[in-house]
């Protein structure tokens, strides 16, 4: 048995449209509605949102002060938090693979650059909430992914110290999560980055969320063999 923990955005959710409509209803007060695109920027979405605004600020040619980029940030959040499912879906297979998981004695996490407070909403919105025991977020503690004391964290939280863990995510930033608390990582192929996510070269790739449980079967057949 072991503790499975998830990043959110980008792995078992696809967040985009949401993340950029909150980012389009800030940036439409700067004089320009519908600035960023769903298809094209879709993978600076799961960098958050001070990326989406930098990018933004960009096309406007804009450099604004810390003070106006901080009120923008929080303007975005609160966008975010009044109509965060609108768009958003499960990617294909999610729900029974985490049913899985628990059937086989896993221990499910998420561990998130997303305020702790909109993950926690957003999984109860797609009905999942219950399947994680623990739920850590951007403001959980001090520091954030790639740092690994998240990844502890929500380890300890879901009641799995001491048994092996491993990361599920999307990004660089998960591979560098995982690579320091000393971890495997999978990385999925359905999220921003696609295929590309194999030039990171994680321990494993995730094509479709039916063949999880049997991945994490191998990863940690193969941890134990070391």
């Amino acid at each position: 048995m072991a503790t499975i923990v998830f990043d959110l955005d980008g792995t078992l959710a696809d967040t985009s449209g949401d993340l950029i409509a909150a980012a389009n209803a800030v940036l439409s007060g700067l004089g320009n509605a519908g600035l960023l695109c769903f298809q094209q920027d879709r993978e600076t979405a799961f960098h958050g949102g001070r990326a989406m605004l930098t990018l933004g600020y960009q096309r406007l040619g804009l450099d604004p002060d810390s003070d106006t980029r901080n009120v923008h940030y929080d303007a975005l959040l609160n966008a975010y938090g009044a109509a965060m499912d609108v768009h958003t879906q499960l990617f294909p297979g999610v729900e029974a693979s985490l049913d899985r998981l628990l059937a086989a004695g896993h221990r499910l996490a998420v561990c998130t650059n997303k305020m702790s407070g909109h993950a926690e909403t957003l999984l109860g919105l797609l009905g999942i909430a219950d399947r994680f025991g623990a739920v850590v977020g951007a403001d959980t503690l001090p520091v954030r992914k790639p740092d690994p004391a998240p990844y502890v964290e929500a380890v300890a939280r879901a009641g799995g110290t001491g048994q092996p863990s491993l990361l599920i995510g999307d990004t660089d930033t998960d591979l560098k999560t995982a690579r320091a608390a000393g971890v495997p990582c999978v990385l999925v192929t359905f999220g921003p980055a696609g295929e590309r996510v194999g030039a990171l070269e994680p321990d494993a790739l995730l094509n479709h969320y039916d063949a999880l449980p049997d991945l994490v079967g191998r990863l940690l057949s193969v941890k134990a063999e070391r």
